[in-house]
């Protein structure tokens, strides 16, 4: 049976063996690349397991044409990446002794080289080349096998297998790796694939089976972190195809391959980075997207970048109103769109400019006397309340039911709070400098809930009241 016959009986009929076969025909490929990168046997296993699980809890979502193991592969690395970023270490680090014993001298040696480079080659290149060279040197198929299961010609394929070597020989040759393509493709064939420890595949199979029931509590937080790589790494794609789209009216090619260059390490916090303008000309553009993924933007120095936003969101964003703060006396357009703005326009007027000229719409500020909380300290010294430490940077992360704050000022609790409840809040804490904090709800009568859990965990307190609000008002013209 295919992979994905095996995975569509696994889906329907909760087939346990169909899984482990699955297991079975792939545990080698997923703990060979997480070997690779962490040289933690240990490390490798638990990232192993972890993928797995992750596949049985997506096998409903995966689709007909999905090339399993190159799905499995780029989990893999995702999976790796978020070991090691959240510094997830075993007791015991066991070092396997690599295959060094070839008889071909020059493939030996740029084994060596290129081993700790793979999977950051591997992750420059895009899904069909990365299919690609996974199918050829890591499954041993055939070209004609490669051509079926990419829906493309045997001729096709070696085409594809060519230009992906051809890429990998490049990145290696940037970072002092020099070597010609076919040598390159001998070494990853000869030597990328590990047999994985002997019971690793049932283990696997046992806990994957019930989706990570079972798993221990560092593999849980290891699938929670690698989900979020995923997740991530789909907005990436997203982003970069619709700056391309915004540029391309334009005579900026050449910025566009910039863009898609310079980006690819600027995806490890999750969110539209706003150094993408930096490698982009100074113009002004908003246009219908082609983009179903989830929308986002990011700014710096008055200068904006968005996909997939509504007219709402790019107002709001343009005049830096939150949604509570707004109100709209016209209807708009219910479209979404994309948006560039790289001017140095005080007040971002260039893009404001832009909105009125494409869609007739303007906005003033007028204080209003509403109904509002105002966010108190209630019980001083609170536990969940924490004086950030030294960090060299912040960050947030919001979830249904958590928000987690590092390095922020007590007025990001106001502000997320005004967003969760829909109605201003006025922080009177009166508390100073940067703090830790991560707070968690139940959803169930979420108002009621969230409320009690910021004087819970954090000894605040929502009090209702009046006071005069700055609104922004969005009219025709």
């Amino acid at each position: 049976m295919t992979d994905m016959e095996l995975l569509r009986q696994y889906v329907l009929q909760n087939s346990e063996d169909a899984f482990a076969a699955l297991v079975a025909r792939h545990v080698n490929l997923v703990f060979s690349a997480a070997l690779r990168k962490t040289g933690s046997t240990a490390a490798a296993e638990e990232i192993t397991q972890a993928v797995f699980v992750i596949l049985a809890r997506k096998a409903g979502r995966l689709g007909a044409g999905t090339v399993l193991s190159g799905w499995l592969y780029h989990t893999a690395r995702l999976t790796t990446a978020s070991y090691l970023r959240t510094q997830i270490r075993r007791a015991h680090r066991e070092q396997e002794a690599y295959m060094q014993s070839l008889t071909d001298e020059p493939v030996t040696k740029a084994w060596q080289e290129i081993e700790p480079l793979l999977e950051d080659g591997m992750g420059r290149l895009g899904e069909k080349d990365r299919n690609a060279i996974v199918l050829r040197f890591f499954d041993g198929k055939s070209f004609q096998e490669i051509g079926a299961a990419v829906g493309s010609s045997e001729n096709a394929a070696k085409k594809r297998v060519a230009h992906a070597l051809e890429k990998l020989r490049k990145f290696f040759t940037k970072r002092g790796v020099h070597s010609t393509s076919a040598i390159i493709a001998g070494a990853i064939s000869a030597n990328s694939i590990q047999a994985a420890p002997v019971g690793l595949a049932k283990t696997i199979s046992a806990v994957a089976i019930t989706k990570g029931a079972t798993a221990s509590l560092s593999t849980l937080t290891l699938i929670k972190g690698a989900l979020k790589i995923m997740a991530w790494t789909k907005m990436k794609s997203a982003v970069v195809v619709a700056v391309a789209v915004l540029l391309a009216a334009g005579t900026t090619t050449v910025t566009v391959k910039e863009i898609e260059n310079h980006n690819d390490d600027r995806w490890d916090t999750g969110r539209i980075d706003s150094r993408i303008l930096d490698h982009a000309p100074h113009i002004v553009k908003i246009i219908p997207t082609k983009h179903s993924n989830n929308g986002g933007w990011a700014g710096s120095n008055y200068r904006m970048l968005g996909i997939r936003d509504d007219l709402k969101e790019i107002i709001q964003a343009t005049y830096g109103v939150g949604a509570t703060r707004t109100v709209y006396l016209t209807t708009l357009s219910q479209k979404k769109y994309d948006f560039i703005s790289n001017v140095n326009s005080p007040s971002n007027d260039a893009l404001k400019q832009e909105i009125k000229k494409q869609f007739g719409v303007v906005a003033r500020t007028e204080t209003i006397e509403t109904n509002v909380l105002f966010l108190r300290v209630k019980q001083p010294g609170a536990p969940g309340l924490k004086k950030t430490a030294t960090h060299d940077s912040s960050s947030s992360s919001i979830n249904n039911g958590e928000f987690q704050f590092i390095n922020q000022p007590a007025a990001q609790i106001a502000a997320y709070a005004e967003n969760t409840l829909d109605i201003p809040v006025i922080d009177e804490t009166g508390l100073k400098g940067s703090f830790d904090i991560d707070l968690k709800w139940d959803q169930n009568n979420r108002t009621d809930n969230f409320k009690q859990a910021l004087t819970d965990q954090l000894g605040l307190e929502l009090v209702p009241g009046t006071a005069p609000v700055d609104f922004l008002i969005v009219e025709k013209e």
